[in-house]
């Protein structure tokens, strides 16, 4: 799917996403990765059943003020214990499917609101 969207510009925002890829300002990736408006870097290999603590606690350091987990093709939540990790740091977590993520990031970012996406990509 293509997204469009230009009431951002400089910043990172989402330009598709399909079946094992996502773009960001046209790059595609094929990888986990944590995507904020001023910064696009490497996350977690593997799928949710990978992500553990310390994945987590990279997330509550960011320094935003949601953070949007999105879970590969289908809806997955992790265990409350390794949300607990992300909402105790004052962030908000917001758990959806990764294009769901995509759609949602660039909204928040066209607002102006403190925000990353971290995607499972599969």
């Amino acid at each position: 799917m293509k997204l469009h969207l230009s009431d951002a510009p400089g910043k990172n925002l989402f330009t598709g996403y399909g079946a094992g890829y996502v773009l960001v300002n046209g790059i595609r990736h094929e990888n986990n990765l944590i995507v904020r408006p001023e910064s696009v870097e490497a996350w977690k290999e593997g799928g949710m059943a990978n992500l553990a603590a310390e994945d987590f606690d990279r997330l509550a350091t960011l320094g935003v003020e949601i953070v949007l987990l999105g879970t590969g093709t289908a809806l997955r939540f992790p265990s409350p214990s390794l949300g607990a990790r992300v909402l105790g740091a004052g962030i908000g977590l917001e758990v959806m499917d990764s294009g769901a993520v995509c759609r949602t990031y660039n909204i928040l970012v066209a607002e102006g609101r403190s925000v990353a996406a971290a995607l499972i990509v599969e």
